[in-house]
Order: structure tokens, then sequence, then C-alpha cells
């Protein structure tokens, strides 16, 4: 039938052997692929749980991110956050109340002889 040298019998083992390896190499690189984009997922579903921006004491100023905790705001630390309060709970509107009463200040009333 086909008779091949021995040249030529190297010759097709080196291309089958290339594309093998290229082909495993290609493999690989998107198994990488894969793998990193699994890695960001978990971490960006992490980072999504950081609740400082849902937070009374969270003031989105560049200086003061926060007043409690201001080293560990908007950081994978504040997920477990122990002085956390939501807006709206009822803690937290207790502590937005002013502590004094507003002072009533009688309208001063004019009458004619202070006018000249």
């Amino acid at each position: 039938m086909f008779s091949l040298s021995s040249e030529e019998t190297i010759h097709l083992f080196t291309i089958f052997g290339c594309c093998f390896c290229i082909c495993g190499l290609l493999a690989g690189f998107i198994w990488s692929i894969l793998l990193a984009m699994q890695d960001g997922l978990k971490q960006l579903k992490r980072l999504h749980q950081i609740p400082c921006n849902k937070c009374v004491y969270f003031t989105d100023d560049y200086n003061l991110k926060c007043t409690v905790r201001p080293c560990e705001a908007l950081t994978e630390a504040a997920i477990a956050c122990r002085d956390f309060e939501a807006f709206g709970s009822h803690k937290a509107r207790l502590k937005l109340k002013p502590t004094l009463p507003a002072k009533n200040y009688a309208t001063p009333t004019f009458t004619s002889t202070d006018l000249d």
C-alpha cells in the first residue's frame, strides 16, 4: 500500500506532535481564562457584600468615609462591621432625632409708638 520512508514518518510525527502541542496550549490558555473569570466573579460577589454605602455613618466623603471606623470603611473588613446601622432601622431613626427640643421664640410685636 503506502510505503513511507523514515524521513516522511518523522515528518508526519512532527506535524501531528506540533498540532497536539498547539491544541494543548490553547486548551490550557482557555482553561486559565475560565478559572480567572470564576475567581473574579467570586471576588466581585464578596465585594458587593460590603454594606458601607447603606450605613448611617457613611459620609461618602473621600477624606472621612466613615465616622465610626474610617480605616475599615469600604474594605472587606467592613463586611462584619459591628457598628453598621442601616438607613430606616429603628436605632438609626432614634440616633438621627435631634437631642435638643426646638426653641419657640415669640415673634416681637411692634406698636405704632415703637416705629416713631
